[in-house]
């Protein structure tokens, strides 16, 4: 800090303008000589510029985080326990084993067949989220494996367009369905979404009872799927395969739901109960199993793949 005087006789100064019966905050001059006292003890040094990407401000108190600490705890705040979001490839990275995914379906993309118009047209919204993403789709689906456990594996990204499900997120998802009936190995949907993709209209609706019935199928060849919700898991995604799972998992904090809470009160015209939609909530009252936090995920799943598959299988490619 740059001051002309030492702090000091700047400190006896104020102490002789401020004191009792002085008058001095009733004399304009006095308070112009407070502003100026004010002024010389600002800093006067260089600005200093934070770079953007140091710090993440938490959602919740505001706190600022160093990135640098999130990212080596799996974006989960060491200290309040709030759990940030995850691309897909994160996703991914954190759950299987090194260089074990192989992708599968990436050539299916969307396209505008209703034509949709708007400020921005779908085909427009598609190009500008796979620039931002990296991605063709909300959804990246393939083979991996976990502690050598083979598993189909699909991570929504919430990235792109609210990982909302249209035509080719439901023919992705179900593929991977699919594939793990065919190849016996259990299928692990990791679920972020904002429900079903509107730009797509009915179609993206169709996709509801598409995925339940490849996940009706897939029960009866007795291969288990594991459903890991993480926040947020709304519409027509909770809705369908999301609920379906033999066992549910779910991430601390994360809300799961149909609609928002909002529209409920307004149809309902019931005030909701405290922590509504939240994955707490939902575990008291048994739509979920568990809720497990991020960096306890892949050894969750793994221990119930050991125990509720492969420990009746005769080799792990059973």
């Amino acid at each position: 800090m740059i001051l002309s005087k030492t702090s000091s006789d700047l400190s006896q100064k104020w102490a002789y303008l401020t004191r009792p019966g002085s008058g001095a905050s009733l004399d304009p001059v006095s308070e112009e000589r407070k502003t100026a006292f004010r002024s010389r003890l600002r800093y006067r040094g260089p600005k200093r510029e934070i770079p953007a990407q140091l710090w993440v401000k938490h959602p919740q108190n505001g706190r600022l985080l160093l990135r640098r600490e999130l990212e080596e705890h799996d974006w989960v705040d060491p200290k309040s326990g709030h759990h940030f979001p995850l691309s897909a490839p994160q996703r991914i990275r954190m759950l299987v084993d090194e260089n074990s995914f192989q992708a599968h379906d990436e050539e299916l993309s969307s396209v505008d067949f209703l034509g949709f118009s708007g400020k921005l047209s779908y085909a427009q919204k598609l190009a500008e989220n796979r620039k931002k993403t990296g991605l063709t789709e909300a959804v990246l689906c393939g083979s991996a494996r976990m502690e050598d456990l083979a598993v189909e594996l699909a991570v929504m990204d919430f990235r792109f367009l609210g990982a909302s499900m249209g035509s080719v997120v439901g023919e992705r998802i179900t593929r991977c369905i699919e594939r793990g009936g065919e190849q016996r190995h259990p299928v692990i949907i990791v679920s972020a979404s904002g429900g079903a993709r509107m730009y797509e209209g009915i179609l993206s609706l169709m996709q509801m009872a598409k995925t339940a019935a490849a996940l009706a199928k897939l029960r009866e060849q007795r291969v288990p799927f594991f459903s890991v919700l993480t926040h947020p898991t709304t519409g027509g995604v909770t809705a369908s395969f999301a609920t379906l799972g033999d066992i549910l998992l779910a991430e601390p904090g994360a809300l799961i739901g149909f609609a928002g809470p909002r529209v409920i009160e307004e149809t309902t015209r019931q005030k909701l109960p405290q922590g509504f939609q939240s994955a707490e909530f939902l575990l008291e009252h048994g739509l979920i199993d568990q809720i497990v936090p991020r960096r306890e995920l892949r050894q969750r799943l793994i221990y119930f793949l050991r125990t509720l598959f492969y420990y009746h299988c005769e080799s792990k490619a059973c």
